[in-house]
């Protein structure tokens, strides 16, 4: 998990389970077989994102946490949806698009990749579904899979809404290129800040991210990316407006490790 995933997501979640909300969180390890994985890495990787999660303050006593894998209802609602849509549909949802064009031969399980999620959230009918930008055609899907179902066997699933995270948090920038979103699927892990970055690891990947070749610390996401993902980072740990931190970093420049190391302060005081 990495900061773009906690603001975008962990954080809003952790919200609505404190706000006494009925919450129900899921590790969605049969989607992560959707393309190959080491059965012992994978296994890893489902203890290590509960933990991070339990870690990041979801409360096993106020919300369910669950693995996806142990309910079979999940894969038997998914063919009972995977009947009720076409192929087409399915060709035309962007996810799908832009994953297949990036393997030689689509496996069929990231062709019904969304059928599943719309069995993840159909299942325990799900009213409220969190999501990030680039999921809502996954969630029209999910909506027009319900409708149907309804239209067919009688009114059994509520149709759910979006609750659409911020933009300007859920889209954290990748530290090499800021043109691009912080996301895990990049192969260079200097790109991203993970929760289970040491101080030096955070502090390292701080000071190598891309800036520029202007030495003054100041926000302008369009003309500045690189700095301004820095400084929004920084802003997001710490409440203060982007032009406040300019103004308290007045006689820093991106060159110089200061500015890095108080952006490393503030991850510590927050995850360790």
């Amino acid at each position: 998990m990495h900061l773009g995933n906690y603001f975008g997501a962990v954080q809003k979640w952790v919200e609505m389970q404190n706000a006494g909300e009925s919450v129900i969180y899921s590790i969605a390890d049969l989607h992560s077989i959707t393309l190959p994985q080491d059965p012992k890495h994978l296994h890893s990787n489902i203890l290590q994102i509960t933990a991070t999660l339990l870690a990041c303050g979801i409360d096993p006593d106020k919300s369910i946490l669950f693995q996806q894998s142990r309910i079979p209802e999940h894969t038997q609602l998914c063919w009972t949806l995977g009947c009720l849509t076409t192929m087409a549909r399915l060709a035309h949802i962007p996810t799908y698009k832009e994953k297949s064009a990036t393997v030689k031969e689509v496996p069929l399980g990231l062709y019904v990749y969304p059928v599943l999620q719309a069995a993840d959230i159909l299942l325990y009918r799900a009213t409220h579904v969190p999501v990030g930008e680039d999921q809502t055609h996954n969630l029209e899907l999910v909506q027009h899979l319900a409708k149907i179902f309804n239209n067919r066997y009688g009114h059994t699933f509520p149709i759910p809404k979006a609750v659409v995270a911020d933009s300007s948090i859920s889209r954290l920038k990748s530290l090499r290129d800021p043109s691009k979103k912080m996301s895990k699927s990049e192969q260079d892990p200097k790109s991203r800040i993970e929760i289970t970055d040491t101080p030096d690891d955070i502090l390292e990947k701080c000071k190598k991210a891309l800036t520029d070749f202007t030495s003054e610390i100041t926000f302008d996401p369009e003309k500045r990316p690189g700095v301004a993902n820095l400084i929004t980072i920084h802003s997001l740990f710490t409440g203060l407006d982007p032009a406040e931190i300019c103004e308290q970093n007045i006689g820093l420049d991106t060159g110089r490790e200061n500015f890095y190391l108080i952006i490393t302060v503030f991850l510590k005081l927050t995850f360790f």
